[in-house]
């Protein structure tokens, strides 16, 4: 039996993605059709994952940590912990709408980086990762549009536990970031695989990391470097995630209400960049990352 979409009166998983967003001249050809009739009806009875979100201060206390966590780290320590808020809210609503309430959260928070970094970024290395990136969020789009709930479930645990294994490995001295990815080639495949992971769980920290810490770029560079290549892929992956339905009025509302959040998050993530060690940081956020992705690989696997 397919699971029932959280919110949505009489919508299941597959019409979570497809009945929102159509009968517009851009979306002719792709199968996405509107029905004003059937898309946004009343919430139905509170389920563990399919309680409406805008009443329920459960989710609201986990949203708030999840957009902190993410604001945070875009602004101050390189976005590299700021994929454990898609995993996070997962634990509360659906993953398809985790990832899609964060999607506009993290564009205000790219905003609010964009100007204190202005013009500091390495172009050469960001042009890379950018171009790479393009394929990965299409790869990303193609992926996420035919796979269940369990399945996104699945996929965005393991990354988010894999990432914590690739951090001890990384800290521990097992795994270190080659010379040799330093060409245009290696650019651009890590951004693609950044794209990718980013699209399915806004995990694309680690992935570009692995191309840019080989460059040994200066603190404040590699940041403006995140800032740049993550507003440009949170950018391209918007029009996917509206043409897969992971918008609804109700995220909107909710996106309003957090938007001051991930704004206050990202101007103490700059405070924070200059005054706390990163490692205290990353510590605390990567135990939250190995928890919740164990819940939801033990999720959707029982």
């Amino acid at each position: 039996m397919r699971q029932r979409a959280p919110y949505l009166s009489g919508a299941d998983q597959r019409d979570l993605r497809s009945c929102h967003f159509a009968l517009t001249p851009v979306l002719v050809g792709t199968g996405i059709w509107l029905d004003p009739r059937g898309c946004i009806g009343k919430p139905q009875s509170r389920r563990r994952r399919g309680a409406s979100v805008e009443a329920d201060a459960t989710f609201y206390a986990v949203a708030i940590a999840a957009v902190l966590i993410a604001a945070v780290s875009k602004g101050g320590f390189g976005g590299g912990a700021g994929f454990a808020a898609a995993p996070l809210l997962a634990l509360v609503v659906e993953p398809a709408q985790a990832v899609g309430l964060m999607l506009p959260l993290l564009m205000v928070m790219d905003v609010t980086g964009l100007r204190n970094y202005w013009r500091q970024w390495s172009w050469t290395d960001a042009r890379r990762l950018m171009t790479g990136m393009v394929a990965g969020v299409l790869a990303g789009a193609l992926f996420f549009r035919s796979v269940s709930a369990d399945g996104i479930r699945l996929l965005v645990g393991g990354v988010a536990l894999g990432f914590v294994a690739f951090h001890i490995a990384r800290t521990r001295g097992w795994l270190r970031p080659s010379q040799a990815f330093g060409s245009a080639g290696w650019g651009v495949f890590w951004g693609a695989v950044a794209g990718f992971t980013s699209f399915v769980s806004h995990a694309g920290g680690p992935p570009a990391s692995m191309y840019l810490l080989r460059a040994d770029l200066d603190k404040t560079r590699y940041q403006a470097t995140t800032v740049i290549t993550f507003w440009w892929v949170n950018l391209i992956k918007f029009p996917f995630y509206l043409m897969l339905g992971m918008f609804t009025l109700q995220s909107a509302r909710v996106n309003l209400i957090l938007a001051p959040v991930a704004v206050l998050g990202v101007l103490l993530g700059i405070w924070a960049h200059r005054l706390v060690p990163a490692v205290l940081f990353f510590r605390l956020t990567y135990f939250l990352l190995a928890v919740t992705g164990s819940k939801l690989v033990f999720d959707a696997l029982t």
